[in-house]
């Protein structure tokens, strides 16, 4: 199999169950202030298992969750962080790119809670240039097609190539999950140039389905799902932590292969995880569509 770009696996949920840290609505963001070099080494593990491109630690480092709980001043720091240690596992690793994560303002699968698009691009420009030394910039589980608009603004003036993921509704792939068509986020693609689409964040029976309608476009596009049996409404609150969330039992490395076998014959060439997707899952992914490219 050649032409396939193997993604990363999930930062924050491998982060939790390598230090046993108790789930916080920061996210992965506490993990990383209390356990940097845990950080380091879930990229070194990627790497190791195939992938080629590290995804930073910054999807949750948004300025109203760091002020939530008196963490504000630490905004730039906490980007500069993540994002050096994912330079420095790439250069270990001594290949790869680097991707800088930039997440849902509001809170994730809640698009109704991100501010509107002019101001989001302002809180996302901040992010991009943050993160001038990465190789892309990856919009991360964009819900709604006015939260994702919002995030490509904000990186219109980025000087390396965008790639934007959709998360769609975990029991009808066509549709993000606010209920909008999937097909209706396409006109932002040209709008704002972005280099890729993928779907990422959804279960992946729902990426399946979702991936006809991203093949009716000219870029690039791929997939990575996440292991979630779903996501409860108890979690769609702000500052949820991910105790409220739970993993699928029948999602192993082989499984989760054979779903991807499915979005590379529908004509994926971008694959990885989303949470709950290991570095054993990673190393499937690249056993069967890595190598020749």
């Amino acid at each position: 199999m050649s032409g396939i770009t193997i993604l990363d696996g999930g930062m924050g949920q491998e982060l939790l169950a390598r230090t046993g840290a108790k789930p916080t609505g920061l996210w992965a963001t506490q993990v990383m202030i209390d356990h940097p070099e845990a950080v380091s080494a879930v990229h070194d593990s990627f790497f190791a298992a195939g992938a080629e491109i590290a995804t930073t630690n910054t999807y949750a480092i948004h300025r109203d969750r760091l002020e939530d709980v008196g963490l504000g001043d630490q905004f730039a720091a906490l980007h500069t962080q993540a994002l050096d240690m994912a330079l420095a596992a790439r250069d270990s690793h001594g290949a790869g790119l680097v991707a800088a994560s930039l997440g849902p303002l509001g809170w994730s699968y809640r698009p109704d809670f991100a501010p509107p698009p002019e101001q989001a691009a302002e809180l996302y420009a901040e992010i991009v240039a943050l993160h001038a030394g990465a190789d892309l910039l990856l919009i991360e589980t964009m819900s709604g097609v006015d939260q994702a608009k919002g995030a490509l603004m904000g990186c219109a003036e980025a000087k390396i190539p965008v790639w934007l993921g959709l998360s769609v509704d975990d029991d009808d792939g066509t549709k993000l999950r606010s209920g909008e068509p999937l097909a209706e986020a396409l006109p932002l693609l040209d709008q704002y140039n972005a280099a890729a689409v993928l779907v990422n964040c959804s279960r992946p029976e729902a990426v399946t389905q979702a991936l006809p309608t991203l093949a009716t476009q000219p870029r690039p596009f791929g997939a990575y799902a996440n292991g979630f049996t779903g996501i409860a409404s108890t979690f769609k609150k702000a500052m949820a932590s991910a105790d409220l969330l739970s993993a699928r039992q029948d999602l192993d490395p082989t499984t989760y292969a054979e779903h991807a076998s499915e979005w590379v014959d529908l004509g994926a060439t971008i694959i990885g995880g989303c949470c709950e997707i290991g570095p054993a899952h990673i190393a499937e992914l690249s056993r069967r569509f890595g190598g020749a490219r």
